[in-house]
């Protein structure tokens, strides 16, 4: 895999779509950073990703902007659902049971960028959402790191 791949996804079930068949590739320790604009599917993704690893098609997925942490289990354990668009300062993630997560499950993360460089993890897949010419069409990139150029 090359770093900075493109997905191009024409609908919201195109993107879900995507979610579920990464989701097959996940394992706990995994940390998938989602960074983009409002309304780029970052959500779509998630709750596609979470619904498939917990193989529940129907499970309520809230967005955790207000709680700042969701936490799920899953089949292949522990999902922490980070949503750091609130915090104010990057230290704040110690607070919400970041390194918990880490050591424990596979991490999901909307607004990775308000995390310094120092907090975020070696090992991680950041997938990129943005929007495209078309309306309804998204750009997905997606750029691995450490252990992930070898996974892809």
């Amino acid at each position: 895999m090359i770093a900075n791949t493109l997905f191009i996804s024409t609908s919201e079930e195109e993107t879900a779509e995507f979610a579920r068949d990464l989701a097959l590739l996940l394992r706990a320790g995994d940390v998938l950073f989602l960074e983009g604009d409002l309304g780029m599917g970052k959500s779509v993704f998630a709750r596609a990703l979470i619904r498939e690893l917990s193989a529940a098609p129907d499970l309520e997925v809230p967005s955790p902007t207000f709680t700042l942490v969701q936490t799920y289990d899953t089949i292949k354990g522990p999902l922490w659902h980070f949503d750091l668009y609130r915090i104010k300062a990057p230290e704040d993630v110690y607070e919400l049971g970041w390194e918990d997560a880490l050591a424990e499950g596979i991490v999901l993360v909307e607004w990775p960028s308000r995390l310094n460089s120092a907090l975020a993890p070696r090992n991680r897949l950041e997938l990129g959402f943005s929007t495209a010419d078309k309306e309804g069409t998204r750009h997905l990139t997606f750029t691995p790191h450490g252990q992930w150029k070898d996974r892809l």
